[in-house]
């Protein structure tokens, strides 16, 4: 369930300029969303801990504030790995990036807070 609900995240970061979700149909659409979640999934749980690991000097340091650069590199790459993997998802450089990311942060937060009280009420 959290796939999908980081799959509508990233589906409402295509709002901003420069993150292009390409692609005919509704389902390959979704489709796509689903992959790029996946692997924005998988690429915050492999590199996000070594970046968190050799750079945490840079984290105390600016008070946790690299981590919204971190977070937008993160972005930037799984991008990256979309296109090379001929997913048709696409951010176009840093900016997009990094406004996708934060984006993408507290869209998933609101949609995992809301979907927690929904589930905790059964």
């Amino acid at each position: 369930m959290h796939v999908l609900l980081t799959a509508l995240a990233v589906w409402v970061a295509t709002l901003v300029p420069g993150i292009d979700l390409e692609g005919g149909s509704t389902p390959a659409k979704i489709g796509t969303l689903i992959g790029v979640a996946l692997l924005f999934g998988l690429v915050n749980a492999v590199v996000k801990p070594l970046v968190k690991f050799f750079g945490c000097l840079f984290y105390l340091v600016t008070l946790g504030l690299i981590g919204l650069v971190v977070n937008a590199l993160l972005f930037w790459l799984t991008g990256w790995l979309a296109g090379e993997l001929g997913l048709p998802f696409e951010v176009s450089g840093f900016w997009p990036a990094f406004f996708g990311a934060i984006i993408v942060a507290l869209t998933s937060w609101v949609l995992n807070l809301v979907y927690d009280r929904v589930t905790d009420r059964d």
